[in-house]
């Protein structure tokens, strides 16, 4: 919730709560550890960012897009005007060349979880993470820089 923009009106409790439902849903999932419980979580939370943002911008009837800029500070937790359905298109675009790297950003930004928390998530290295990170946002902020 700290990368919305400030007048979003989904809030954390609220988001919290859809999540958690979700998860109250998911009643055959075989829970591994921590990890996997917020991996899953970050990826939920993402999906309901995303129709958040999807239902917003119908409601606009197609408002423009804003210009995002990922920088390090962005990412991990500054505020700023995100378009979250940009970020969620170009993450899975993302996803097609490196899957890998994709989850790392969907497990630090949507999730939150720290560098070696990710690196458990994922079974690799936590170098390996800040590598893909570093990739990922240059990636990232490649392909938003003309949304």
């Amino acid at each position: 919730m700290r990368g919305e923009r400030r007048d979003h009106s989904l809030q954390a409790t609220a988001l919290l709560h859809e999540a958690y439902l979700r998860l109250v849903d998911a009643r055959k999932v075989n829970w591994q550890n921590r990890t996997h419980f917020l991996a899953m979580s970050a990826r939920i939370m993402r999906r309901v960012l995303v129709e958040s943002a999807r239902a917003r911008r119908y409601r606009r009837r197609g408002a423009d897009a804003c210009r995002v800029t990922l920088t390090e500070g962005l990412l991990v937790g500054e505020p700023a005007d995100v378009d979250i359905v940009a970020l969620s298109v170009a993450l899975d675009e993302f996803a097609q060349i490196d899957q890998r790297k994709s989850r790392v950003v969907e497990l630090r930004y949507f999730g939150g979880l720290t560098v070696e928390e990710t690196a458990e998530a994922l079974g690799i290295s936590p170098e390996t993470v800040a590598r893909d990170w570093r990739l990922a946002r240059a990636w990232l902020r490649r392909e938003l820089g003309g949304r």
